[in-house]
């Protein structure tokens, strides 16, 4: 538990930390003075100048922060203020962020491409690939799947009737096929979860909702596909786009679900959730780390996107908002729905964390470290 706690945060780190740089590096092409340059969160441990910035170590060792002069409103009139800079160059320092961390997702996408990563595969490329599995993409909630206790990611091994011989599986089509036949009936699935193997029993409903099969589970062939160096960075860069499109449509489609049926449609889950999916993550391997690093700092990425007060969406929108009515919103306002998003999405993050300890029963894991 203490080792996944310190590689979350090692992620956790890096990826704000990047973040971070980008928004550094935009502000000193523009001309704006970067007054700090913070690795870990205050209070400081020590600050090193150089030149006119201060580049600081802090107690709080989680990402970094970057203070720039004039973004509290003040100094319009000072040439180095980010305030005095056109609505494009503060656009600029603003995406900046965001943009770093889906660089930093491609760039660990190639990288993870050229070792060689898990990715979903067709029957047609058997000759190619290492380590083929079939794998759980998808457990509809209050499905049979759920109720069995089945999990994303898990493989499924074997499957088979009681009381009759298992069946290994190569392909997807083959156990949809033995579903479809025995609708109704207990199946034993065996499944490899982590370094086990357990089965699980399920019973395949006859009557199902719409998109969601007898089971309520999504399905896929998965391998180990690994390319040349040049072609990894274009796999990387083509990943990247696609798990943001994915992504974007999952948080559109969450949204949607809360505003018309006053639910979660499926599971979501805060800081607690990631610490449990690092630990997951890490004992598969290297490159299921990797790959689970450039997932998260795109999510980063797309949440810091949306138009919401206090993420960098929120500064974008309402620089549009200042080309609109062509002169500057009031800062005070600007303050007020600032400080109004960032205590909303910290009563937010409380709610989510609060619900994944109970959820994951952290506490008698961290009494268990003692």
């Amino acid at each position: 538990m203490l080792l996944t706690i310190i590689i979350f945060l090692l992620i956790l780190s890096l990826l704000i930390f990047v973040h971070e740089l980008g928004h550094f590096v935009m502000a000193r092409r523009v001309g704006a003075k970067v007054e700090e340059f913070g690795f870990g969160y205050p209070p400081r441990v020590f600050g090193i100048r150089r030149g006119e910035t201060i580049y600081s170590l802090n107690w709080i060792p989680i990402g970094g922060f970057v203070k720039i002069l004039g973004e509290d409103g003040e100094g319009r009139d000072n040439p180095r203020s980010i305030n005095s800079k056109s609505i494009w160059q503060r656009a600029q320092v603003f995406s900046a962020g965001v943009i770093m961390n889906f660089i930093l997702a491609a760039a660990l996408l190639s990288i993870g491409y050229t070792i060689g990563l898990p990715a979903i595969v067709d029957g047609n490329q058997n000759n190619s690939l290492k380590n083929p599995k079939i794998q759980i993409t998808e457990v509809v909630a209050d499905s049979p799947a759920a109720e069995a206790g089945i999990k994303i990611g898990d493989e499924i091994r074997e499957y088979k009737i009681k009381n009759e011989k298992s069946k290994n599986i190569n392909e997807v089509e083959e156990l949809q096929g033995f579903v479809g036949e025995h609708k109704g009936e207990e199946i034993i699935l065996t499944i490899k979860r982590g370094q086990g193997e357990i089965n699980l029993s399920i019973t395949p409903r006859e009557n199902f909702p719409e998109n969601e099969g007898p089971m309520g589970i999504g399905l896929a062939k998965t391998a180990i596909v690994s390319y040349p160096i040049h072609q990894a960075i274009y796999q990387g860069v083509k990943a990247t786009i696609n798990l943001t499109i994915l992504i974007i449509v999952l948080f559109a489609k969450l949204i949607w679900g809360i505003l018309t049926t006053g639910r979660l449609i499926f599971e979501i889950g805060g800081p607690v959730a990631i610490v449990s999916l690092t630990g997951d993550a890490a004992k598969m391997g290297l490159i299921y780390l990797l790959q689970f690093t450039a997932l998260i700092s795109i999510n980063l990425a797309v949440i810091n996107a949306l138009p919401f007060p206090a993420l960098d969406g929120g500064h974008l929108f309402f620089l549009i908002v200042e080309k609109i009515r062509k002169r500057p919103v009031s800062q005070k306002f600007l303050n007020k729905v600032n400080n109004f998003g960032f205590s909303f999405l910290l009563f937010l993050m409380l709610i989510i964390t609060v619900r994944d300890v109970m959820k994951l029963d952290l506490v008698e894991k961290i009494k268990g470290m003692f």
